[in-house]
């Protein structure tokens, strides 16, 4: 199961998500995102509470990310906890995308 939590941060926009990002769970996220992914060009993913990430999952965040970036606009990751990071480590994600620790860094990197 994934849930998410939109939430308005000064001009920006965070999506905190919880639970798993898996093959079960991407479609749900993906759909999400084309929903609501044009309100802002500027996107915080916190992933604090996000227990697992696969491939699958992987590639919805990777797309995101390229979309934000054709618009002008960014992503910025953050919250990971030491599981889902070394996921993003192996698959070399952790080099092409910009992860910080928590929220206010996140924010605070996006300007």
């Amino acid at each position: 199961m994934l849930t998410f939590e939109d939430i308005t941060a000064g001009s920006h926009r965070v999506l905190a998500l919880t639970g798993r990002l898996d093959t079960n769970t991407s479609s749900e996220l993906d759909r999400h995102l084309a929903e609501h992914v044009g309100l802002a060009d500027r996107l915080v993913l916190e992933l604090t509470s996000i227990e697992y990430v696969s491939s699958a999952g992987l590639r919805v965040v990777l797309m995101l990310a390229k979309k934000l970036q054709r618009g002008g606009g960014a992503l910025v990751l953050c919250g990971m906890n030491a599981g889902v990071r070394e996921v993003f480590d192996i698959a070399g994600f952790s080099k092409i995308l910009t992860i910080e620790p928590d929220r206010a860094s996140a924010l605070t990197r996006l300007g």
